[in-house]
């Protein structure tokens, strides 16, 4: 993947209806390649669904979702179909993509977590993302999302490892795009914040304690010396 080559691309939309957004694309990275392409419905953003265009069956991205409602796949086809019909495919020049790599939650150390690649504002949807732990390449566990659509029409994409966090550790997302001149590696290393040991906890709670006790003592003077000026500004006279 060259920063020099462009492929053949086509955008179908993005179809904007309230919170919901339709969208499909195809393209061709060599002419004597077959087109691939995409087809799928967004609700602000997230993916409800997209249409499989090589075995021609719709893939809720919950698949819950799938027992209470349906698409038709067929329609989908068809209009990638039409799309070919009143679209017809240009060249597209390269936007390379922008890396960031974070855990799912909060770092423990031999607690299961899941660490994202986020790659973003890229174009065209044509790219690779490899995992490595310690310099070696990870494939168990991993999954990724679909192209998803933004409103530039660039694209979006994430790539998710579990993982055990260990002291030492060091994990790389790798991207290929014909962007980029030569694949990004994002580094990430596992960083646990180091614990406030035992002693500074004991002394913390024992400047408390000592604060808290001068307190109620100042507190104590200050009253028997307001109620010794009350007595002497109103001495008691005779019955």
């Amino acid at each position: 993947m060259g920063g020099e080559r462009s492929l053949d691309h086509c955008l179908l939309g993005p179809l904007l209806l309230g919170h919901l957004a339709l969208v499909g694309f195809y393209q061709r990275t060599d002419p004597a390649q077959q087109e691939t392409g995409e087809f799928m419905f967004e609700f602000d953003q997230d993916e409800i669904f997209y249409v499989d265009l090589e075995r021609k069956e719709t893939v809720w991205r919950l698949p819950d979702f799938g027992k209470f409602t349906s698409f038709e796949a067929q329609g989908a086809l068809g209009n990638m179909a039409g799309g070919r019909e009143w679209d017809p495919l240009t060249p597209v020049s390269p936007v390379p993509p922008e890396v960031t790599v974070f855990p799912e939650d909060p770092v423990e150390l031999g607690e299961p977590n899941v660490l994202i690649c986020f790659v973003d504002k890229f174009s065209p949807p044509v790219l690779r993302m490899t995992w490595l732990k310690n310099g070696q390449e990870v494939t168990e566990g991993v999954s990724e999302t679909d192209f998803y659509p933004r409103p530039d029409n660039s694209f979006r994409k994430f790539s998710y490892l579990p993982f055990l966090p260990s002291q030492g550790d060091f994990y790389d997302c790798r991207v290929e795009h014909w962007g980029l001149p030569e694949p990004f590696t994002k580094h990430w290393e596992v960083q646990v914040p180091t614990p406030v040991p035992e002693t500074t906890e004991t002394l913390v709670c024992a400047l408390g304690l000592a604060v808290g006790i001068i307190g109620i003592i100042a507190g104590t003077i200050l009253i028997i010396k307001g109620m010794k000026m009350n007595a002497t500004r109103n001495p008691r006279g005779p019955l």
